[in-house]
């Protein structure tokens, strides 16, 4: 008997459709709950990277545009990465106690985020003076909480819907479509708010990342928790830091990786916080200009990202991460001699190639280290020393930039990303990969 026939273009978009929502023919074979969860995953990312972008790209100049200094930005950086911190180790032990973790994310990451972003929005009709700046950092500081509250649940979950062979071309295509509406939404909303009265123009941009946050949130609930049904991992005695670590104990490169990741994230957000505020501060940049900046970025990435995932699936997450944090180490020494518009465009596309390899391969590496049955503690604690570290750095940030300037705080970035780059090729074996996922079976 003959199969029936399929008009050609309707064979190239399943094709499209494949390629772009699963990462290619590889997910064909696989169940259909899996293909409908990585399908609504997808969409979930890709409407969260609008909120996320739009976030990420003008708080900061809100916060300033409202009155804050320097310090206070590097305070605002500085107390989401500590709050964030104290959060996540009760994120982990609410999963590991209850389970429910697709409900965990959407109630925290989901509902609380959002209306976070909403308050935001409304601000200026609702707070006026000086107070204003403050509030606004607490509500910046609150969605960053709700986000890590909520992210030993949504690792969880990430780690049990996309199957590990096929991570780097999933996260690769996941992460090319996101990059490309990050990209438009920031583009348009930098030229909204160039047009627009301030604050006015950053709160229809904020209204804008609401909306779009409730689309990706009604996408993540569409997933269906493969172990929905199961029972919390049984706790015979209270949860303790002391058994946590422990447990991490038992797994020395996971634990290197952390600490390798602390020192690098520490670096990092030393001048991570200020390179808007140099953008607006030094070299005149209207927020029109900080978004073409940042889409720039954004194109370098998209550029990158499906063929580094097909080559991370290759060469293995520890090869290509490696070779991103001996690259990226040069973007601050670039900075230093930035000065006009064209210069931070060149820097953009460099960073977003660097970058956008070293967050995809990152957390498929993390992945491939964490234990199934441990997964959302193990995640806390790594993120607990990334967020403690990401708030020293911007403390220490803050103190730079005010007595010595910026060209010192790149320069001391710099030399701190070098420093984790060594101990990242000391402490974390070649073998990694290999060893941990023995250690599933």
């Amino acid at each position: 008997m003959q199969p029936p026939f399929v008009p050609a273009h309707r064979h190239r978009l399943r094709n499209a459709f494949r390629e772009f929502t699963w990462g290619g023919e590889w997910a064909v074979s696989l169940s259909q709950q899996i293909k409908h969860n990585l399908t609504w995953f997808f969409f979930d990312g890709l409407f969260s990277s609008a909120i996320d972008n739009i976030v990420i790209t003008y708080v900061t100049l809100y916060i300033l545009a409202l009155g804050a200094s320097r310090a206070q930005v590097g305070l605002m950086s500085s107390f989401s990465s500590l709050s964030a911190a104290i959060l996540l180790l009760p994120g982990a032990i609410l999963v590991e106690r209850y389970g429910h973790r697709k409900e965990f994310t959407l109630l925290f990451g989901g509902a609380g985020a959002r209306l976070a972003v909403l308050a935001l929005a409304l601000l200026p009709f609702l707070v006026h003076g000086t107070a204003i700046v403050w509030v606004a950092i607490g509500l910046s500081v609150t969605r960053d909480a709700f986000n890590n509250l909520a992210y030993p649940a949504w690792m969880s979950v990430t780690a049990d819907v996309v199957p590990m062979e096929g991570r780097g071309r999933f996260f690769g295509s996941r992460n090319f479509v996101m990059g490309l509406s990050g990209m438009v939404v920031v583009l348009l909303v930098g030229v909204l708010i160039t047009r627009l009265a301030i604050p006015v123009g950053y709160q229809v941009a904020f209204g804008l990342a609401f909306a779009l946050g409730l689309i990706s949130t009604f996408s993540f609930s569409r997933l269906r928790d493969p172990k929905s049904n199961a029972r919390p991992r049984q706790v015979t005695a209270p949860f303790s830091l002391r058994s946590m670590l422990k447990d991490i104990q038992a797994h020395p490169v996971f634990l290197a990786l952390g600490l390798v990741m602390a020192l690098w994230n520490f670096s990092v957000n030393i001048a991570g916080p200020f390179f808007n505020v140099y953008m607006v501060a030094n070299l005149k940049f209207t927020a029109s200009m900080v978004g073409i900046a940042s889409i720039s970025s954004t194109v370098a990435s998209l550029l990158i990202q499906r063929r580094v995932g097909r080559l991370a699936d290759r060469w293995g997450s520890r090869k290509v991460l490696l070779l991103s944090m001996l690259l990226i180490p040069i973007l601050p020494i670039i900075w230093m001699f930035a000065a006009n518009f064209w210069h931070v465009i060149a820097i953009n596309l460099l960073s977003g190639a660097f970058w956008g390899t070293f967050n995809l391969v990152s957390f498929n590496f993390l992945l491939t280290l964490t234990p199934d049955a441990q997964r959302a503690r193990f995640s806390a604690f790594y993120q607990i020393l990334v967020m403690l570290a990401l708030a020293g750095g911007a403390a220490l940030g803050a103190w730079v930039v005010t007595q010595y300037g910026y060209q010192i705080l790149f320069g001391w970035s710099a030399v701190g990303r070098v420093a984790a780059a060594v101990l990242f090729i000391r402490f974390v074996p070649a073998n990694a990969e290999k060893e941990a996922a023995l250690a599933t079976l």
